[in-house]
């Protein structure tokens, strides 16, 4: 006699009346989180890869390793000559060097026929190997940032629309965090909340999965997603410079060139790369390798650039100048980097951290493989999520033998838009590969 009272109340109790904000938030996590899964899926995947770009080409390209001596490296001069031995009839674009690696030269451009990088013993000049790539191919991970910064679309169409769903799976993680915590501390909610049930079954499993999992790669994934809009809007980049700095307004990047008047008077090409080599060594440290575009030497105009790290396998404490190449005299060309990291503001201190706070190298090696896993565990959200969605709305279940004619359901559009969304992406991915 008594079940019936006791089973009607603790039904009354499990039932919480939710407030508006909190229906809006469910609401909101929920339709945006179908509509941009496939966006958020995308990013999070090729994110992991690039991640691990160089890890990944130390062991798969034996060209590319070289142990550490303590010698000075070779200076560009060297480098530009035997390259051009190489390939002769080849313009010469880049150098790039980090410490237990070959220096990978790029040779040619967009536009050529074929495109080389040659890989050289940083002491010696040896050439250690080298891979062609034709004028339709893109090198895999070169691949693998397009898909991550434009969704192997064009630029003007795939770029607003990463950043644009990026700051959508920023508004994801939000509600999600919102939909996560428990109403009650209970023993049993904080059970829910933070373990994994394996021993249930699997849907039970894959909400778990998406909960806890979500939850403890939150903070992660809203460093990597807000690190990574700074790349895309102006007006974001601009206004995160603005509140990390205080009020002061992003500086602008200026166009820098060489004094023609001083073209062929003091020193020759190779003589201006070589004695400005030298003045960024002594400068500034070079432990960690460095980066240099080969400045067009058909063009009085055209300046040196060159890069020096201070830290192995880190980029915020970069010295990055920019020189005249017929006087030698520095050129500034853009705040941030006109001064040591050292000497630098609060703000411009955390935008030359921008790129190492998304890739995660910020703290090294364990950095990397913590911003790897989140993102792994980016990439599985919005997959858990729609699985969570589709069980509780029934689908696969026998349908109704009276529907109500004439009345078309969000929840039957959002799903068909997003997987015709992964199909239009799937098929740009097979024509990227063959």
């Amino acid at each position: 006699m008594s079940a019936e009272p006791e089973s009607i109340e603790n039904a009354s109790k499990r039932r919480v009346r939710k407030s508006f904000l909190h229906k809006l938030n469910e609401w909101l996590h929920l339709w945006l989180g179908l509509t941009s899964g496939v966006i958020v899926l995308v990013v999070c995947l090729t994110g992991f890869v690039w991640v691990f770009n160089e890890e990944i080409t130390y062991l798969l390209e034996p060209a590319i390793r070289a142990e550490k001596r303590n010698q000075p490296v070779l200076k560009p001069s060297a480098v530009l000559t035997i390259s051009n031995q190489k390939f002769p009839k080849s313009h010469i674009s880049y150098a790039y060097y980090q410490q237990g690696t070959a220096i990978r030269v790029g040779i040619g451009e967009e536009h050529d026929p074929k495109r080389h990088i040659l890989f050289l013993n940083p002491y010696t000049g040896q050439i250690q190997g080298s891979k062609t790539y034709e004028k339709s191919e893109t090198a895999f991970f070169d691949w693998i940032l397009l898909g991550h910064r434009y969704l192997w679309l064009p630029q003007s169409i795939g770029r607003p629309i990463v950043n644009y769903g990026t700051l959508v799976f920023v508004v994801l993680l939000i509600t999600g965090l919102i939909w996560w915590y428990p109403a009650k501390w209970t023993a049993n909610a904080r059970k829910r909340s933070f373990r994994i049930k394996w021993q249930a079954g699997w849907k039970r499993i894959n909400l778990d999965l998406h909960n806890v999992l979500g939850f403890y790669a939150f903070l992660v994934l809203l460093a990597l997603a807000l690190s990574g809009v700074v790349f895309g809007l102006t007006w974001y980049s601009r206004g995160l410079y603005w509140i990390t700095s205080g009020g002061n307004s992003e500086p602008e990047w200026k166009r820098v060139s060489s004094d023609t008047s001083h073209h062929q008077k003091r020193y020759t090409y190779a003589q201006s790369l070589d004695m400005v080599w030298e003045k960024m060594l002594v400068e500034n440290q070079s432990a960690g390798g460095f980066f240099y575009p080969f400045p067009d030497s058909t063009q009085a105009k055209s300046t040196i650039n060159i890069r020096t790290y201070p830290s192995p396998g880190k980029f915020y404490d970069v010295a990055r100048h920019t020189y005249d190449r017929h006087s030698l005299q520095r050129l500034k060309f853009y705040e941030v980097f006109d001064h040591s990291y050292q000497k630098s503001s609060l703000g411009a201190k955390i935008r030359r951290m921008n790129y190492d706070i998304h890739i995660g190298t910020i703290f090294g090696l364990p950095g990397k493989v913590l911003a790897g896993l989140c993102s792994l565990i980016g990439a599985s959200l919005p997959v858990s999520g729609f699985i969570i969605w589709w069980n509780r709305k029934g689908f696969g279940r026998k349908k109704s033998r009276n529907p109500v004619p004439g009345k078309v359901k969000l929840t039957r559009v959002v799903p068909k838009i997003s997987c015709l969304a992964l199909l239009f992406l799937f098929q740009i991915l097979l024509r990227s590969v063959l």
